[in-house]
Parts: C-alpha cells; sequence; structure tokens
C-alpha cells in the first residue's frame, strides 16, 4: 500500500482567485461542511482508523487519506474566504438553505468492508461534485485548484479499491 502514497502526483497550485464571486465561495463552502464534504470525510477516516485499529493496514490507510482530505478542507476554506465567506463548515441543505455540518452525515458502522466500499463511494461522489463545479466556475485559478483536488480522489478510490480486494476478494 505504501508505494500507492509514493505516486507523485505534483504540488498544489497557489491558493488564489482571479476575482472574488460570493456563489463559487458558497460552493468552496459545500466542499468544506456539506453532506459530501472534507469534513464528513475527515470525520469518517478518523472514525474508521480508530475501529479499525486492530488491522493496522486498514487503519493505516484511512489515517494517512484522511490527513490528506485535512488539507482538501483547508483548502476550501482558504478558497471561500477568497470569495468573500466565512470559512464555516456549513453547506446546502435538500431545501438550498445552508444548513450547518453534523456528524449524522457520517456513514458510521463496524464492518469493515462497508466502511471501505462506503470510502470508494464516498470519493466517487466528491471527484463527479468537484467535475460538477468546474463546468459552473469561470475562474481559472478555483478550477485550477478543483482539477488538483480531483486527482487526489482518484488515487483515493484506487488504494481504497486495492485494500478492498486484498482484504475482502470474494465479495
Amino acid at each position: 500500500m505504501d508505494d500507492m502514497f509514493q505516486k507523485t502526483v505534483g504540488s498544489y497550485p497557489e491558493i488564489k482567485i482571479d476575482k472574488p464571486r460570493k456563489l463559487f465561495g458558497s460552493m468552496m463552502l459545500d466542499n468544506m461542511g456539506g453532506k459530501n464534504s472534507e469534513m464528513t470525510a475527515v470525520s469518517t477516516y478518523f472514525y474508521n482508523r480508530i475501529v479499525t485499529y486492530e488491522r493496522a493496514e486498514i487503519s493505516n490507510v484511512f489515517h494517512r487519506i484522511g490527513l490528506e482530505e485535512m488539507k482538501h478542507l483547508e483548502i476550501f476554506a482558504r478558497m471561500a474566504m477568497l470569495h468573500g465567506e466565512n470559512p464555516r463548515l456549513i453547506g446546502k441543505a435538500r431545501n438550498n438553505h445552508m444548513k450547518f455540518w453534523s456528524a449524522s452525515y457520517c456513514p458510521y458502522t463496524l464492518d469493515f468492508k462497508t466502511l471501505i466500499q462506503r470510502a470508494i463511494d464516498g470519493e466517487k461522489k466528491a471527484a463527479c461534485k468537484y467535475e460538477e463545479q468546474i463546468k459552473k466556475i469561470d475562474d481559472v485559478s478555483t478550477v485550477e485548484v478543483l482539477k488538483r483536488i480531483i486527482i487526489d480522489e482518484y488515487r483515493h478510490i484506487e488504494v481504497f479499491q486495492i485494500l478492498l480486494d486484498k482484504n475482502f476478494p470474494h465479495r
């Protein structure tokens, strides 16, 4: 698994924007604190690390990817601020109103196979969400940051898939 983390994917672009736009800042807030968000990933992976502690390889993967998700959380907070938003853990609710992040967004389970599969599903949803945002955002700098984070999300999917196949070969 360590070789998957050694892949060089390049550094993150400079955290800057071309022109502040509240709409883009709102998208970054949702990336931080919506139901499908970096905060949900960080919290879920923390929980997963703890409950899988007896299986060091699985636990360590959740820890390492959780740290990368924490970096994404910080990047989106900085981007939200640059776009004029207060970097709170808040996201869009069903009725398009903003709602503060909740620990209820985390999919808690003690089944290791389910933990890993849900991680894969969450990473796919995040990548798709960011790809959809790219279609709506005309700020080149913001788009470059999203593209770089998408690379991480796809790498996370790959790592989790290897972990799933290795530990649960007869799904």
